[in-house]
């Protein structure tokens, strides 16, 4: 891999993780700081073992059941179809067509449904709290483990994707540790917006690289410039997505000729 192509990998599986890690972690606060941290971390390290499962079947799968070709085109549609999901909400909160994504009303929502949930123990833990952390941080995860695992292997650098994620694990972790809060300051509709470019850039890269599987030598397609072409496919999603914020971006209404008459009765006159 080129060096371009080693911090593309890099960044997009470090920002998608610290994203979704930034979620579950308000999720497990909420939990953890209403109805106690015992069973709120015991949900975090029973979904963290799940996962570990989830990728050690997932990696096998992709790796035995696909050949190198098959497999690009197969994780390059799905990141498309991930990416665009993303970009779809970012381009919307942009234009003010969608509610910004805003961490302290998750956080203020998951502790209210905690206080108000009744109180159920089994195995010693409190099972609301054990369960909603569990779920949490699993489906956070999957779409952690998802990235990292066909990033991963598409690129050919498992270690690197690992690391990015890994990296990500690290910063929400000592931030969590020195804030104790939900973390608020992380400009994460910003961040969504980035990781849905580079899963599309992505997505299209690896998928029309791998249309090569449908041809009869079943050889992977390469692109002019090899990972340097990465660069004019995400400037080409970038345009789309300005030229559709612009297209859909609310404007403010004009006022009305009773509530400008309004406005001037409260004026002194001159």
């Amino acid at each position: 891999m080129s060096s371009t192509a080693v911090w593309g990998l890099a960044v997009s599986v470090f920002v998608a993780a610290l994203v979704e890690m930034v979620e579950a972690l308000t999720i497990v606060l909420a939990m953890g700081v209403t109805r106690g941290w015992k069973s709120a971390l015991a949900g975090v390290v029973a979904a963290i073992v799940a996962l570990s499962a989830f990728t050690a079947a997932t990696g096998y799968a992709l790796t035995t059941w696909l050949p190198r070709a098959s497999l690009q085109l197969v994780v390059g549609i799905l990141l498309l179809i991930f990416g665009l999901q993303w970009l779809r909400k970012a381009i919307l909160r942009s234009s003010g067509r969608k509610a910004l994504h805003d961490e302290a009303l998750v956080y203020e929502k998951e502790t209210k449904a905690a206080a108000a949930a009744g109180s159920e123990v089994r195995f010693g833990l409190d099972w609301f709290s054990f369960v909603v952390s569990f779920k949490g941080v699993f489906l956070e995860g999957v779409e952690v483990v998802f990235i990292v695992i066909t990033f991963g292997l598409n690129a050919g650098n498992m270690p690197v994707a690992i690391l990015g994620a890994a990296a990500a694990f690290v910063v929400v972790l000592l931030a969590a540790v020195v804030v104790h809060a939900p973390l608020t300051r992380v400009p994460e509709n910003t961040l969504k917006f980035c990781v849905g470019l580079l899963l599309a850039t992505f997505g299209t890269f690896w998928s029309i690289g791998g249309l090569g599987s449908l041809t009869p030598s079943h050889e992977g397609l390469e692109w002019s410039g090899s990972d340097l072409a990465l660069l004019p496919i995400l400037a080409g999603w970038l345009l789309v997505c300005a030229v559709l914020i612009r297209v859909l971006k609310v404007r403010p209404a004009p006022p009305t000729a009773v509530s400008a008459a309004a406005a001037t009765e409260g004026r002194p006159r001159p």
